[in-house]
């Protein structure tokens, strides 16, 4: 494994420092295992992600708690709002409920109308019959008097 060496003037690496050639012993690196060093490296690097987890939070909580709360004032409005629209929808069906009534007045008026009108002619109906079968008894009285003539005390003559 070779280490990059100092960066040239253009910004591009020109090779290993000078004096680490490959094929060279690499200086700070051992033959023991690889694994050896892993636990201290273990401890860095949860080190590492916890102090970027804690930046990361700190970064976005802020922002995420308003918008947090703004959700909450939203649904709270969209609860308020629900209950007002539910109360303008019983003040509707109440005032539809109105007119209905207004319309059965209507119709009850109008049959009103109609019953007072049968009952009059009904009353003139019974008028003119009782005046036809008055009539009709007068005839019928005028015809049995010329056929049998009464006396003055209303006795039938003697024929």
């Amino acid at each position: 494994m070779s280490v990059p060496g100092p960066p040239s003037l253009d910004g591009v690496l020109a090779g290993p420092p000078h004096g680490l050639e490959s094929g060279g012993p690499t200086p700070g690196l051992s033959d023991t295992s690889p694994d050896e060093g892993l636990i201290e490296d273990l401890t860095i690097e949860d080190k590492a992600v916890e102090q970027l987890a804690e930046g990361l939070l700190s970064h976005y909580l802020p922002d995420l708690q308003r918008s947090k709360q703004a959700l909450q004032e939203l649904t709270q409005n969209q609860v308020v709002l629900l209950d007002t629209l539910e109360q303008e929808i019983s003040k509707f069906k109440e005032c539809h409920s109105m007119l209905d009534i207004n319309a059965l007045f209507t119709e009850a008026k109008h049959y009103h109308a109609k019953l007072v009108n049968i009952r009059k002619e009904m009353l003139m109906l019974h008028e003119k019959t009782s005046k036809l079968k008055e009539f009709k008894e007068e005839d019928n009285t005028d015809q049995h008097t010329d056929q049998h003539p009464e006396t003055s005390n209303g006795e039938t003559a003697p024929g």
